[in-house]
């Protein structure tokens, strides 16, 4: 077995383990756990259905009270009202005073053609039987009358324009719930304030996004989302499959008290917040149902997790809700932020600063592709110096390879394990010292992009301002695989064109066959994994960049390909 130089360990590890991690984030696909479904309360699925009467309680009309109770008021028929302002609409139904859309302008879905996105999930929620806004009571029985009552409506206008607000009100003579709702012009914040009283006197109980939450055209939609709570400053998301499926609402309810909770998925947010100028005291419940669907031809199930916040003491209710982009700039005007939403993972030191650097870019380069090609050649200009450090240390490894492989010859008979192997790598060494070589300075600029191309890969996957960007022509969102795959290949070309242009190290034609086949190895992953189109064209970037300050270091200083003649032993 040929004995692989240093610099080629180090280059080999570094794509072995881009073929791990890309090969861990396709196929680690998580499934839902097979916990026994149970019956979630069961609201109206559609305006024609009839409101259905509280249990051993006779039926009354608006105009009516029941002796020694509270007044009686009901809607007659569902009705649907409109609110919007420049950056949503939202439509409610009076039947539970939830809501049964949520659209935000500014952005689209993933379907053909696009649509203006709604974060509503409607076939989950006429599935499992909750709509965002539902209330969470401990008596299921009560939550249920809650959900599916016809509410007053005030106004009664079917359509309304932020600044405004709008009020349900309805009772049956014992349990009597109130909502009013408050909408900006120019915000994602909604405020909420709710009370539920049995008899007169107040009960516990929380306001729920129910029914799925999210961009529902993306693959796998229910899997990208999950709840957050968050206290003491410190964020604790829970993906659906740790959630529980509870027997009763009860069971719902999470241990403390949190400073905001919400429902997201990878781009978009819904998020319970205190009241301005308070902070945390947010009682949570949090839980998941499943719905049944088909995938690829075969009934599957599919979870639906929701969330639901309150306070911890029975009494009126009085939130903000955020509903909208993980747009950072928006995130932080929040109170308390909500920054922390954006998550890099373990690469934010590399994320995080590529971001804002693409981020300024941006400002005066309104098209991101073209501002990713920028920021690669920046990038690039910054690590020349490294560049130029390594192609130096090539050189002379070049010129000591022939003395290398002779050293490699005479042990090539032993095997790995033998410790006669350690002499072996100690005459390399020795060489490499009286040369003045460090073995790992030809892998240098190698061994500082792999970060940045992981740290970038996770940067694009999370942002939402990459998501949809389009570039030129056929790329038309940067945060997507090219459809064509003409980045992937154009990438393992120019890989390989700037191998040739760079000084061979060794003479060992099993390495150079091993290097050859390096680009192909790179182009065939970027094209089998879900790849962004903007990691790929920073790839292709930088490697045009790396071509042309090769190629003005061979013109401007030649290697000397004259071998170091070394002593045989």
């Amino acid at each position: 077995m040929k004995e692989l130089s240093p610099e080629r360990r180090a280059l080999l590890a570094a794509a072995l383990s881009l073929l791990v991690i890309m090969a861990w984030a396709f196929l680690y696909k998580p499934k839902p756990q097979p916990t026994p479904q149970k019956p979630a309360p069961q609201a109206a699925t559609s305006q024609t259905t009839a409101a259905p009467a509280a249990p051993a309680r006779p039926a009354v009309s608006a105009a009516q009270s029941i002796p020694g109770g509270w007044p009686v008021k009901a809607d007659t028929q569902e009705k649907t009202a409109v609110v919007e302002n420049g950056l949503y609409r939202v439509e409610f139904s009076n039947r539970g005073a939830v809501v049964r859309s949520w659209r935000l302008k500014k952005y689209q879905d993933d379907a053909k053609p696009p649509r203006t996105l709604d974060l509503v999930h409607r076939d989950a929620a006429q599935q499992t039987g909750g709509w965002p806004f539902s209330l969470v009571l401990d008596d299921p029985q009560l939550e249920k009358v809650a959900n599916s009552a016809l509410f007053v409506a005030t106004p009664a206008s079917l359509a309304l324009e932020a600044p405004t607000q709008i009020e349900f009100e309805w009772s049956d003579g014992h349990l009597a719930v109130w909502k009013r709702l408050k909408f900006d012009r120019g915000n994602y914040i909604v405020g909420l304030e709710t009370s539920v009283t049995l008899d007169g006197k107040p009960l516990a109980h929380g306001v729920a996004w129910r029914g799925g939450f999210g961009d529902t055209t993306v693959y796998q939609a229910a899997e990208h989302v999950q709840v957050f709570s968050s206290a003491d400053g410190k964020l604790h998301s829970v993906p659906h499959k740790n959630l529980a499926v509870p027997g009763e609402p009860a069971q719902r309810r999470q241990a403390g008290t949190a400073d905001y909770a919400g429902i997201e998925d990878t781009y978009f947010v819904a998020a319970f917040l205190p009241p301005s100028g308070t902070s945390g005291g947010l009682a949570v419940w949090q839980w998941k149902l499943e719905r049944e669907v088909v995938q690829e031809g075969k009934p599957a199930k599919e979870p639906v997790a929701e969330v639901a916040a309150g306070v911890p003491a029975a009494g009126p209710i009085s939130l903000r809700v955020f509903v909208g982009p993980k747009d950072l700039d928006e995130l932080k005007k929040v109170m308390p932020p909500l920054s922390d939403l954006i998550q890099f993972g373990y690469l934010e030191f590399i994320a995080a600063p590529l971001f804002y650097l693409l981020e300024w870019i941006h400002r005066y380069v309104p098209n991101y592709g073209w501002a990713i090609i920028l920021m690669t050649v920046l990038i690039n200009m910054v690590l020349f110096p490294l560049k130029i450090k390594s192609w130096r240390s090539m050189q002379k490894m070049q010129k000591v390879a022939p003395e290398v492989k002779a050293i490699q010859e005479r042990y090539k008979k032993y095997s790995m394990r033998d410790p006669r192997k350690a002499e072996m790598n100690k005459e390399v060494m020795a060489v490499y010292q009286r040369e003045g070589i460090n073995p790992m300075g030809g892998c240098l600029p190698m061994v500082l992009q792999m970060p940045i191309w992981f740290g970038l890969y996770r940067m694009l996957g999370v942002t939402i301002e990459l998501r949809h960007a389009p570039w030129v022509l056929w790329i038309r969102d940067l945060s997507a695989r090219d459809p064509y795959y003409i980045l992937p290949v154009l990438m393992a070309v120019t890989m390989y064109v700037m191998q040739k242009m760079t000084p061979t190290t060794t003479a060992d034609p099993t390495q150079q066959r091993m290097m050859n086949w390096m680009p192909l190895m790179f182009g065939g992953m970027f094209i089998v994994f879900p790849v962004s189109s903007g990691l790929v064209l920073y790839i292709l970037s930088s490697n045009l960049v790396g071509m042309a300050q090769q190629w003005y270091l061979n013109r401007t200083k030649p290697a000397d390909a004259t071998p170091v003649r070394g002593k045989g032993k």
